[in-house]
């Protein structure tokens, strides 16, 4: 007795949509790097499953670290780079001082002078190594006019020092680094010295007469 055909048809749709739908289990199985949606937040570049580029990831570290480092205050800084002209300017006086003076008076100023500020020099270039401030650590003088060094040398030296006295109280009670305004601090009774010792040998060799060279 044959079976309808309608049945037949049937039960052959049947076989058909079944064998597709295990073709396609297989295939998955077989390939399991099917690229899923890519996860948001990652770039472009970077495929599931792997490390972001350096670009994209976090970087918890880099803030910190651009502000742990804390940038001198300008007007600190601004005087160190002064003192520093300044300090190796009166060196350099005061070795010519040593050189052309013609009285006793300037030629000790001219020594003290040298040792002082060299010393004070070796201190301050010790903390703007330590602050990260670009100074001068060398300078040149012109020379002087010998014939009347002497006048000449105390006129320039009590100019100098009383900007430099100036330049030091500010610091000393106007500054902002605690280091510095104690450098600031530390030198300027020397400077006060210089200045009084300055002015005073200016008064013995404006009453002396000049020597010819």
């Amino acid at each position: 007795m044959k079976k309808p055909t309608h049945l037949i048809s049937h039960f052959a749709l049947t076989a058909t949509v079944a064998g597709a739908l295990c073709l396609g289990g297989n295939a998955r199985a077989q390939n399991p790097q099917a690229t899923p949606e890519r996860p948001n937040g990652t770039s472009s570049m970077a495929g599931f499953g792997q490390k972001p580029p350096k670009k994209d990831q976090a970087n918890p570290t880099g803030s910190a670290a651009a502000g742990a480092t804390t940038q001198l205050d300008m007007k600190d800084k601004n005087f160190m780079v002064e003192a520093a002209k300044g300090g190796l300017m009166e060196v350099e006086m005061g070795k010519m001082a040593q050189a052309q003076g013609q009285s006793s008076e300037v030629k000790n100023i001219g020594k003290t002078m040298v040792t002082d500020h060299s010393k004070a020099n070796s201190e301050l270039m010790a903390l703007a190594s330590k602050k990260g401030v670009q100074i001068a650590k060398t300078a040149k003088m012109e020379k002087m006019d010998s014939a009347n060094f002497d006048q000449a040398y105390l006129q320039q030296m009590v100019k100098d020092h009383e900007k430099d006295v100036a330049a030091f109280e500010r610091e000393a009670s106007g500054g902002v680094d605690p280091e510095v305004k104690s450098f600031a601090g530390k030198t300027l009774p020397t400077l006060k010295k210089h200045l009084t010792m300055v002015k005073s040998a200016q008064g013995k060799v404006a009453s002396a007469p000049a020597k010819k060279s």
